[in-house]
């Protein structure tokens, strides 16, 4: 009975991913290789400089990943939040900045991969606050900020289970 739910669990994340566009569908593959040391994301994904560009900077940005992983607070006190808030909103506002994820689903998507299911309590927060930053073209910060339902945004709990389906780089067979 366990495995029939863990499959169907995968299914499921496998049907959200293939809801998102093939650009946020791309972003999260590339995010993983780089965000769990799956791949060499420059030979992967880079098809131009300006992309390895970005792909050098979210090797930067992505190594505050480690320190979030271990440092996820305690959901009913405060301490240690500012520090983990103030990183954890940096990363995603980088993430959000580079207009490849375009709603909260797809960032949800993306952050229980790089951070585990611990840090399901904290993105509404994170996710508000670094589409809130004037960093976000107006435009977009509107766009983001209504992607969020009210729904997420007031859970009163959050499941604690792992993901299961962490999409991978697929190569196109040449026709």
């Amino acid at each position: 009975m366990a495995t029939t739910g863990t499959v169907s669990m995968t299914i499921a994340e496998m049907r959200e991913f293939a809801s998102f566009d093939a650009c946020e569908q791309r972003y999260i593959r590339r995010s993983l290789d780089i965000g769990l040391g799956r791949q060499d994301a420059f030979k992967l994904w880079a098809r131009d400089a300006t992309e390895s560009a970005a792909i050098r900077s979210q090797y930067v940005t992505y190594q505050e990943l480690k320190g979030l992983r271990e440092d996820v607070p305690a959901e009913t006190g405060f301490d240690q939040i500012e520090g983990f808030m103030g990183k954890l909103m940096r990363v995603a506002a980088f993430d959000l900045a580079q207009e490849r994820l375009s709603s909260f689903s797809a960032f949800r998507f993306l952050y229980e991969r790089l951070l585990g299911a611990d840090i399901r309590p904290w993105l509404p927060s994170a996710f508000c606050g670094a589409a809130a930053l004037p960093q976000i073209r107006p435009d977009r910060r509107k766009d983001l900020l209504q992607s969020l339902s009210e729904a997420a945004a007031t859970a009163p709990g959050w499941s604690d289970r792992e993901p299961s389906f962490y999409p991978e780089f697929i190569e196109a067979e040449a026709a």
